[in-house]
């Protein structure tokens, strides 16, 4: 599954180096103004539009549509590996977890990421590690393994970037099986969307929320 505003350029890539044996590739259009759409479904992906622009509305459109029994998620901007596909099932398999997180750290192309965004990764995943006393070394990644029949026991809120942070504490919170491991992140294609400092800010004040409300319970 793959969230896209105005990716044209990086979503050919990825589609292009999508391995074979992905059984169904769904691209969710957020509203995009360029060719991602078009370009994405000639390279037979199952393209869904989402007007409600937000990384959590598309996500959560797209998972309305998912129909295998694992998930694996990866941006459009092709800064998430295609290839790494087959060895993170395998580890997926291997560790016999519910839900596996793909880290970007250590990061080992300087280009990929700015000491900037590392250090506030940094102290974004320090936060939730504290707060839900569990160690995640990425808590903004973007990509991750997991079985969809998890999904039931999440209580998944948030239209923004929070989205990746929360769909993490969701597991934790649900007491699946939940495991960490490293991908090689390359530098994005494409306009950069995120904004580091409101973004960053946003997700803090997001952690500490969630952490002091009353969950609420699924209807």
């Amino acid at each position: 599954m793959i969230p896209c505003l105005n990716e044209e350029q990086g979503i050919e890539q990825v589609l292009r180096r999508m391995p074979a044996f992905v059984d169904q590739v769904i691209v969710v259009d957020n509203a995009s103004t360029d060719r991602t759409a078009e370009v994405a479904a000639s390279l037979g992906a199952f393209v869904i539009r989402e007007d409600v622009r937000g990384y959590g509305s598309s996500y959560k459109r797209g998972f309305r549509e998912a129909t295998g029994d694992v998930i694996v998620t990866l941006d459009g901007d092709h800064s998430y590996p295609p290839d790494a596909i087959s060895y993170l099932i395998e580890a997926f398999l291997h560790l016999e977890v519910d839900f596996l997180n793909a880290s970007r750290f250590p990061v080992r192309d300087r280009r990929a990421m700015s000491f900037k965004h590392k250090f506030g990764n940094f102290v974004l995943s320090v936060a939730m590690s504290l707060l839900y006393f569990r160690w995640v070394r990425d808590s903004q990644s973007g990509m991750w393994v997991f079985r969809r029949s998890i999904l039931e026991a999440m209580n998944l809120e948030s239209d923004s970037m929070a989205f990746s942070e929360e769909i993490k504490i969701e597991a934790l919170r649900a007491g699946v099986r939940f495991q960490e491991i490293s991908i090689q992140y390359s530098s994005r294609l494409g306009e950069i969307k995120l904004n580091p400092w409101r973004d960053g800010f946003y997700n803090l004040f997001f952690l500490v929320k969630k952490r002091f409300s009353p969950r609420k319970r699924r209807t």
